[in-house]
């Protein structure tokens, strides 16, 4: 597997601007390297049940800038920890629609060193049914990865 978006994501880490700036890079960092239609970068916060977004790199803000933690394919992977990837977005019921013509979605949680808590997530959506194979669920499981220190900035 090819490691050069997670390290470009960790240039971007690293630099000196501010947190939305950040998030906003790394988003269409993903976007652009997967040619995906839509890309998000959410803060997930369970004390207050809340899923927020930081950034996103699209053709349009998302329908839900901010929703509780028990809502949409998001909650699934914050529940388990995991990655959601739905190739066909209308046949799942958890499914809160974003953009009308979204086909497929991959929501990557972004899980602390100890694999308790999920800090927040990845959102990545195309217009193309089955858009996220095997390879480019472990490119973004990678990046999840990487975007820890997102967390950790101060």
């Amino acid at each position: 597997m090819s490691t050069e978006l997670p390290n470009y994501i960790r240039l971007l880490l690293t630099q000196k601007s501010d947190r939305v700036a950040i998030a906003r890079s790394v988003a269409e960092a993903i976007r652009n390297h997967g040619q995906y239609r839509w890309t998000g970068i959410y803060d997930v916060d369970i004390d207050r049940g809340l899923v927020s977004n930081v950034a996103w790199s699209g053709p349009s803000a998302p329908e839900f800038l901010t929703f509780s933690v028990t809502k949409g394919l998001t909650s699934r992977a914050i529940t388990e920890k995991r990655t959601v990837n739905i190739g066909d977005v209308a046949s799942d019921r958890d499914y809160l629609t974003a953009l009308a013509t979204t086909r497929s979605e991959i929501i990557v949680p972004v899980v602390d060193e100890r694999g308790s808590q999920v800090l927040g997530t990845i959102d990545v959506e195309s217009e193309l049914p089955n858009a996220f194979d095997a390879l480019a669920q472990r490119m973004l499981e990678e990046c999840a990865i990487v975007l820890k220190q997102f967390w950790k900035r101060p």
